[in-house]
């Protein structure tokens, strides 16, 4: 099976398909490398890496996912499977950049010395992004040439290529396709292109080592006794809050000079380059494989003859697609403020140099302070207009899904509660929203029973003498008591979106798992009429193929449209 669908399958979304009722519970969360990964994203994870790298490579990396950073031994012994066959499951997660191994130094038991032990790493979001592909595939197409986008599906295929490699392939794809032989020079340029673009860089280091803190590492030696101190406390802290896994991930990334370099000598040893000769006939596939199949030294960095391995740059297409969304949005605020300035704002330098010198010397200080304050201006509102923009586009997702699935009534509840960001009474949600208050409490209770609301039982009396106040918690819900002569009990309702959003991310992550399956299914039951040549399907084959068609790209229409949403609270 491919390692992504083709990108032709894929149209336009034309909506979003959200399970109108999901068997859902309350979302139990796993730490793997600092990140918090629920029960619904892990089995979307294992069924994306079953069905493109079968059952061995998905048992070890649900492993992975489950438990956390691990050994080799631990995996075995976790799995119940041949060591032969986890170590060839590290090698394929390895290759399509999955797993991260690193190396770390153990103290032995009484009396040994230490030794250097070898634990792996799962990278989820590197995972997930398998189900993005046909969208990274359509951002090269755009932007870039033909073929780039060979290349890059290369890349996305393989997961990591050497330039040989990736040349390997292009004669190999050109063959069976019948097309022409592109020319070296022509796959260097878009190479080049595509690196430039930072949408491919070179693969980390494969096993990088991390040493001990030595005891002679301590910061501000140099700085005076309350600023060292205080130093001190701020970088423990930092070094705290720093996991092993972090650590490792940035020890095996390149350095930021290296990251986008392209070597002169790179395109010099490809066989052909000067003599004329035809690239080697070796397959892509055998060549990986022997690249592959030691552990040892930098093989996913270099390959065996030390070529440098090359991959897709996944943080570059979620910072494009992060961009992409309401642009009018900013184009809004700038003008707004623009306006806000003033007439006179930042006119008075160059009338002063006018003034002391001449005309021309104040129109270029003009020119300059005019870039300097456009690009200010651009930077500022970007960081400061990106993070409120996020969280509008995330309002309003989850408003849209509590229309679906609760109505109109409750979604003016759920708005009003969570523009307030505070408690608010039954009475006033229901005065204000124009809600019957029977029914209001009736939707207010079912949104709370769906952890879309949090409540508050507050109970209180009218005799204020000799009156008694009790606070104590009951079943998560903080319960004010007065004991008088008359009681009156208020609910009090609010949105809490820490909670909340983590719910709505493993809805959707169970929705995604829901698409994959329903497709994997259609494709299933479909299977004979997909092998039929197109020129044989005739008659109710042909209106069955076209029903089944039909279907296809509904689902995988919709599981692109639900990613948007995914990205939105998990990668934006």
């Amino acid at each position: 099976m491919p390692a992504f669908p083709p990108s032709q399958n894929f149209i336009p979304p034309v909506g979003l398909l959200f399970p109108s009722s999901l068997n859902r519970s309350k979302p139990e969360s796993t730490t793997i490398t600092a990140v918090m990964v629920s029960q619904h994203g892990i089995k979307l994870a294992v069924h994306l890496i079953s069905s493109y790298f079968g059952d061995v490579v998905s048992k070890v990396c649900e492993c992975l996912l489950r438990r956390g950073t691990l050994t080799l031994a631990q995996i075995v012994r976790f799995t119940e499977l041949r060591k032969q066959n986890v170590v060839n499951s590290l090698l394929v997660l390895g290759q399509h950049n999955c797993v991260q191994a690193f190396a770390i130094q153990q103290e032995g038991g009484f009396g040994e010395a230490p030794k250097i032990i070898t634990q792996y790493i799962v990278l989820f979001d590197n995972i997930i992004h398998h189900m993005r592909f046909p969208k990274f595939v359509t951002i090269v197409s755009e932007e870039l040439s033909k073929e780039c986008e060979e290349i890059f599906e290369g890349l996305l295929q393989h997961g990591r290529l050497s330039v040989n490699q990736l040349v390997d392939r292009h004669k190999q794809t050109s063959n069976q396709s019948g097309g022409l032989y592109t020319t070296l020079d022509a796959l260097q340029d878009s190479f080049n292109r595509l690196v430039n673009a930072r949408y491919v860089e070179r693969c980390p280091a494969h096993e990088p080592f991390l040493a001990p803190p030595g005891d002679d590492e301590t910061p501000a030696k140099k700085r005076g006794a309350k600023s060292a101190k205080v130093f001190d406390v701020s970088s423990q802290m930092a070094e705290a809050l720093e996991t092993i896994e972090q650590r490792a991930l940035a020890a095996a990334s390149p350095m930021a000079s290296m990251r986008f370099f392209i070597d002169a000598d790179t395109w010099t040893d490809v066989p052909g380059k000067n003599s004329g000769e035809n690239p080697t006939s070796a397959t892509v596939g055998e060549k990986r494989k022997q690249d592959s199949l030691e552990l040892n030294g930098d093989a996913w960095a270099t390959n065996k003859k030390k070529e440098v391995l090359w991959r897709v740059n996944f943080e570059e297409f979620v910072r494009r697609l992060r961009h992409k969304p309401p642009k009018h949005l900013f184009l809004i605020r700038y003008q707004r403020n623009k306006h806000s300035l003033g007439p006179d704002t930042g006119t008075q330098p160059s009338r002063n140099v006018r003034t002391r010198l001449d005309n021309g010397a104040g129109i270029v200080l003009s020119a300059i302070l005019e870039a300097t304050r456009s690009e200010e201006t651009k930077v500022k509102m970007e960081n400061s207009d990106l993070k409120n923009i996020i969280g509008m586009a995330q309002n309003q997702e989850v408003e849209s899904i509590v229309l679906k699935k609760y109505g109109r009534e409750a979604y003016r509840m759920f708005r009003l509660l969570s523009k307030a960001g505070r408690l608010v009474e039954t009475d006033q949600i229901s005065n204000t929203t124009f809600v019957e208050k029977k029914d209001a409490v009736k939707i207010l209770y079912q949104l709370w029973n769906d952890d879309y609301l949090q409540m508050e039982d507050l109970l209180t009396s009218w005799t204020p003498r000799n009156m008694r106040v009790e606070i104590f918690w009951l079943e998560g819900l903080r319960n004010v008591v007065t004991h008088g002569a008359r009681q009156s009990q208020f609910l009090l309702w609010k949105v809490n979106k820490s909670t909340l959003w983590v719910q709505v991310l493993d809805d959707m992550f169970h929705a995604a798992l829901n698409l994959k399956l329903r497709i994997a299914y259609e494709q299933e039951q479909e299977k004979e009429i997909m092998q039929i040549p197109r020129e044989k399907l005739v008659g109710d084959l042909e209106k069955r193929y076209k029903r089944f068609r039909k279907r296809r790209i509904v689902l995988e229409s919709s599981l692109m449209k639900l990613d948007d949403a995914l990205m939105l609270f998990h990668d934006f």
